[in-house]
């Protein structure tokens, strides 16, 4: 005959600590640092400059993508052209009617053309390229770069080997160089012809005191920061359509969203380096006659 074992006491349970109140929220998790206002904007920052150094450093790199590049210096080319030509005529005309009619305001009519031609040279001409170059040519590059990331194509380039800032960065930073530095002379010589014309045929001036001025205000070292900011400036029109085609966010909505950031970034930019080159250049260059 088996026996049974009477049943083992359980302990009771605890006490509620607050009977009728409401459940105890969950501990809230710590965050792991401090978030420092602007930090997203720095590192930001931090990445232009080490995207602008890797395609510096690349650049003198083998094997040079030689057909990459004329490519995308033609699609640019040909994409800028005919609008900065167009630009150009009605923006060395305002700056001509504008300087002649304060000329002839102080009496100093004989010094029109020099004034013109130099703001011209000097301003328009490499902003007017810059400004072209970056909202037709890099925001083309910025949709490419972009759309190639979302499809993933970067990554399956990284991993058979092939660094896509070198295949495909690299030739489009050094097409928009190219293309600013060429064009800005043909925006050069347009948007003084449309200042001669205006200047000489609307506001009665003299072909001769229009050269004359010309000759004896302006030097050669004009030309050369001309081109040197137009040099720069497509360098940092390349640079920002390529970093934010590099990093899109949200798909292909982000891809239009890095479009347009990349546009209001580069004028953002150009403005800033041509306030600090020209003020370099007043500094370091003397004056003609000076």
């Amino acid at each position: 005959m088996t026996a049974t074992l009477p049943p083992v006491p359980q302990p009771p349970d605890p006490p509620d600590p607050d009977p009728g109140g409401e459940p105890e929220a969950a501990p809230k998790e710590t965050a792991p640092g401090w978030s420092v206002p602007g930090a997203g904007a720095l590192r930001e920052t931090g990445k232009l400059f080490a995207l602008a150094l890797s395609v510096a450093r690349l650049s003198f790199k083998r094997p040079f993508q030689l057909r990459e590049f004329v490519e995308q210096f033609w699609f640019i080319a040909s994409v800028t052209i005919l609008p900065a030509a167009l630009v150009s005529i009605p923006f060395g005309a305002v700056i001509a009617l504008q300087v002649g009619s304060l000329t002839q305001q102080f009496g100093a009519q004989s010094f029109t053309g020099g004034a013109s031609v130099l703001a011209v040279i000097q301003q328009a001409s490499p902003l007017i390229v810059a400004l072209l170059i970056s909202g037709a040519g890099g925001s083309a590059i910025c949709a490419d770069l972009g759309s190639r990331k979302i499809r993933e194509e970067l990554d399956a380039m990284e991993v058979m080997g092939v660094s896509p800032v070198q295949r495909l960065v690299v030739p489009r930073v050094l097409a928009t160089m190219g293309v600013a530095v060429l064009l800005n002379g043909l925006v050069s010589v347009v948007g003084t012809l449309g200042g001669y014309f205006f200047n000489v045929i609307l506001q009665g001036g003299t072909p001769g005191a229009y050269l004359a001025s010309f000759s004896a205000l302006a030097q050669l070292p004009d030309l050369y920061i001309s081109e040197i900011k137009a040099l720069i400036f497509g360098f940092i029109a390349g640079i920002v359509a390529a970093y934010r085609g590099l990093n899109p966010r949200g798909g292909p909505k982000g891809v239009g969203d890095a479009v347009n950031q990349s546009v209001v970034i580069t004028f953002l930019l150009l403005f800033f380096v041509n306030t600090i080159l020209t003020s370099i250049y007043l500094q370091v260059v003397p004056p003609k006659g000076g």
